[in-house]
């Protein structure tokens, strides 16, 4: 303070691209975490009215709709056609990586982790020059074999190596380290990640439904009633 005035100092705000960059982010993750919770919902709710019907406490409906969540999960994967399997696998590969790959370059810009550059004689490598390897390795052995279930694996090193390789996709077209400016990173991640996740969220809730199906059949979860069988049939 001084001659009796105060000022005061606003806290600084984002850049609207930064803003809208964080609501893409939110939207991308809410949309993936969406899938799970509604499959989650609509399990409990079997859960709840057959423990209800049979004068049972509720108490344990939730813990028995989760693990009636992962069983379901399971048989949609491993019912899936082949096509849908090597996608999601795709995807799967893709995301992680990218997400991985944001985590340790974060750390190691702040310095924190076990995360640390990569120098050979002198020369930084970037992790796109991991991602083209690990790439071309796993589609050059999906080509070369025979096996549709060793293909199918191939997919995610796969995805892992086009992950590494697009986040630094700016890099590559600048021909200038771009990485942790907001050309680099609002014009190319957070792009390919919201696709990655929206895209693999759109497959989980084919393959879970599926599932459902599948174990309603084996007798593994109750029946669907009148206020689930609508929503079910789209997807058969």
């Amino acid at each position: 303070m001084r001659g009796g005035y105060s000022q005061v100092v606003a806290a600084p705000r984002l850049p609207k691209t930064d803003r809208a960059t964080a609501a893409l982010a939110a939207v991308a993750f809410a949309g993936a975490g969406a899938v799970l919770v509604d499959q989650f919902g609509r399990l409990l709710a079997r859960r709840a009215h057959e423990r209800h019907d049979e004068q049972h406490p509720l108490a344990l409906a939730p813990a028995e709709a989760a693990k009636d969540t992962i069983g379901v999960a399971v048989s949609g994967y491993t019912a899936a056609p082949r096509s849908e399997t090597v996608l999601f696998n795709l995807l799967a590969g893709f995301l992680g990586a990218f997400a991985l790959v944001r985590l340790s370059t974060f750390g190691i810009r702040e310095r924190w982790g076990p995360f640390r550059n990569v120098h050979v004689r002198g020369r930084h490598i970037h992790h796109f020059v991991p991602g083209i390897l690990l790439a071309f390795s796993a589609g050059i052995a999906a080509v070369v074999t025979d096996d549709d279930e060793l293909e199918q694996r191939l997919a995610i090193p796969l995805g892992a190596g086009i992950g590494l390789t697009f986040d630094e996709a700016a890099l590559l077209l600048d021909l200038r380290d771009v990485y942790w400016t907001r050309r680099g990173l609002l014009s190319i991640q957070l792009s390919l990640g919201a696709t990655a996740i929206l895209s693999i969220a759109i497959l989980t809730q084919r393959m879970l439904r599926r599932g459902e199906r599948r174990q309603e059949e084996q007798g593994l979860i109750p029946p669907a009633g009148d206020h689930l069988s609508a929503g079910t049939g789209a997807l058969a």
